[in-house]
Formats: structure tokens, C-alpha cells, sequence
């Protein structure tokens, strides 16, 4: 049986005709009547601000903030940074934490803290103290249960929803009235597309682990199917370091050995391999199926500034 066609072969900003999203760090500003005021954001190290949105780009949203996931917290009663702290130093000691994982969970603490408290939100304090609590529930939860991935997983939606988790983890990090999706009419053809059958592959840069969601929090009010179905080719560390996986658990995901660290352990060489070819059999029977769209990014490129101008300009991972 023959896949229904790829409706879409869909590259980075750097083309005019193709989509595009920018997401720009977050200063979010709630002044009155629920509307949206941020000061202007430019690069670190310099360069330009981000374009204001052209015809046929629409603004990111940050509808759906108030949002929330399924279950009570059993750190309801944590109030304070000094106790969270305390109550992860406590997890380690009862040996319900691991050591190493205890102190890469303090640094991104305090990294997301930093992050969250520069977006000028009133509460700002507080969603990051409740996203923080939230994450280190999954963390440990994992720590006693370790969750395992199948080569094709489906994102977890209840009893706890762990697509809205991680989208809400994400949401003030990002500055929405500064963030777009150029040529949107792209995205709307590529539903037509997935709604009679065909099959859509995005290929593109990739920044950091939050791509996912930065995605799907730039798509969710213009497209939110795409949103919530799109499936992303993952590597392995994001299956399987303690503080990436309950945000992978909450994607669709396709899981894959990176080939370019495919020898770092020889007697995984094997493994590694068959894992591989699962998932591409899996994948092939996605498309087969049709009305599926895979984002893929080939070599993991990270664009960077130039560093003459300060500007900024995707690195071309395939060819341009």
C-alpha cells in the first residue's frame, strides 16, 4: 500500500513563501482589561528586534494560561522558595531523589526563576513557584515509576495532562506581543492538506528542548490541531534525563538514536540500531495512514548571531 503524498515540505524563516515562527523571550505585561503591553526585546549581544508581523502573519497567543492539569499538588503546603528547596534536599535524604538529579533540579530552578521574573507579570512569582512544584511532582513520580517510551508515543492527556503541563511551563518564558507566525496561510493549507488525508513533513533548525512547545503555544489560536497533533522526531537524551521527560511525555513523539552518538557506548551499538529501525517502521505507518504531521530536524542546528553585525541568520543544516 502506497502513503498518501507529503502535502508539504516546509523549511526555516529564511524563505519568504514558507513558514515562519518567531518566538521572542518573554516580558509579559497585564495592565488592565486583559490586554498585553511589552517593552521592545532584542537579542542577547545585540542586533535587531524582531520584525513587526507582515501581511499574512498573525501574533502568538497566550490564550489558554489559565488553563490547568488534572491532580493536586502534595506540595500545595510549599509557600516560599526556602521551603521548595528544602523539600527537594529532603527527597534526597529519604532517597526518594538522587543526588546529581537534585542539583541539576536546584540550577534550573534558578535559571527558570531569573527567566520568569524578568516578564513583568505581577504574578510572576507565583506561576513560577507553581510550575516549579508541578515539574518536581513529575520528577519524582518518574524517579519511583520510570516511565519508558515506545518508539512511537502518543502524548499523555490524562489522568494527568501532560501536553497542558508543559505548555504552561513554557507560556512566560515567551513574549507573545512580540512573537509571530509569518505566512500563516501556510499553516491553514497544511490543515486542509492533513483533513483530507495527506501527510505534512516540517523540517527546520532546532533551538533548544522547548521548540515543542514554543511551536505549539505559536500555533494554538490560529491552529490547534496542528498544535496538539503534530509528532516531533526525538533523540534520547530528552526520553531519558529526568528533567526533559515529563515535558516529553506530554508530545507526540517518534524516538531515534542520534547517529551522531551512536558510538559513544559500543555494547549499545546494537540496541541502539534495532530501536532505530522500529521507529522508522513506525513512522512508515503513520504516513501510511495519512493525515499525520512530522516535524524533523535534521542535523540539530542552532542558529547563532553573527558576529560582526549582531544579526541573526538560520544555519543552513540542509541545503540552501
Amino acid at each position: 500500500m502506497q502513503a498518501p503524498p507529503l502535502a508539504a515540505l516546509a523549511g526555516g524563516a529564511w524563505a519568504s513563501h514558507r513558514p515562519a515562527i518567531l518566538a521572542a523571550p518573554a516580558s509579559l505585561r497585564r495592565p488592565r482589561r486583559g490586554a498585553l503591553r511589552l517593552p521592545a526585546w532584542r537579542p542577547a549581544g545585540g542586533g535587531r528586534a524582531p520584525r513587526l508581523p507582515a501581511k499574512g502573519a498573525v501574533l502568538a497567543s497566550d490564550t489558554g494560561a489559565d488553563e490547568e492539569v488534572a491532580g493536586p499538588s502534595p506540595l500545595l503546603d510549599v509557600r516560599s522558595e526556602q521551603e521548595f528547596v528544602l523539600r527537594v534536599r529532603k527527597e534526597v535524604e529519604r532517597g526518594k531523589l538522587r543526588p546529581d538529579v537534585a542539583d541539576n533540579f536546584e540550577n534550573l530552578y534558578y535559571n527558570y526563576k531569573n527567566a520568569v521574573l524578568q516578564n513583568g507579570d505581577p504574578n510572576a512569582y507565583q506561576i513560577m513557584l507553581s510550575n516549579m512544584m508541578d515539574l518536581f511532582d513529575r520528577v519524582l513520580l518518574d524517579e519511583e515509576n520510570p516511565f519508558t517510551f515506545q518508539p512511537y508515543h502518543k502524548a499523555i492527556r490524562e489522568p494527568f495532562d501532560y501536553y497542558t503541563f508543559g505548555q504552561n511551563y513554557i507560556r512566560p518564558l515567551v513574549d507573545f506581543r512580540n512573537s509571530y507566525v509569518g505566512n500563516i496561510s501556510v499553516f491553514s493549507d497544511m490543515e486542509n492538506q492533513l483533513r483530507q488525508g495527506h501527510n505534512v513533513v516540517l523540517m527546520s533548525n532546532h533551538q533548544t528542548e522547548a521548540d515543542p512547545a514554543v511551536i505549539a503555544l505559536s500555533l494554538e489560536r490560529s491552529n490547534p490541531w496542528i498544535s496538539e497533533n503534530i509528532v516531533y522526531v526525538a533523540g534520547d537524551r530528552v526520553l531519558t534525563d529526568p528533567l526533559c521527560k515529563p515535558f516529553s511525555m506530554g508530545r507526540n513523539l517518534l524516538c531515534v538514536y542520534s547517529k551522531k552518538h551512536m558510538n559513544d557506548f559500543p555494547e549499545l551499538i546494537e540496541m541502539k540500531r534495532r530501536a532505530n529501525t522500529r521507529s522508522l517502521k513506525e513512522m512508515a505507518l503513520l504516513l501510511r495512514g495519512g493525515s499525520h504531521i512530522i516535524w524533523i530536524a535534521p542535523s540539530g542546528g542552532r542558529d547563532r548571531p553573527d558576529p560582526l553585525t549582531g544579526e541573526w541568520h538560520p544555519v543552513c543544516s540542509l541545503p540552501c
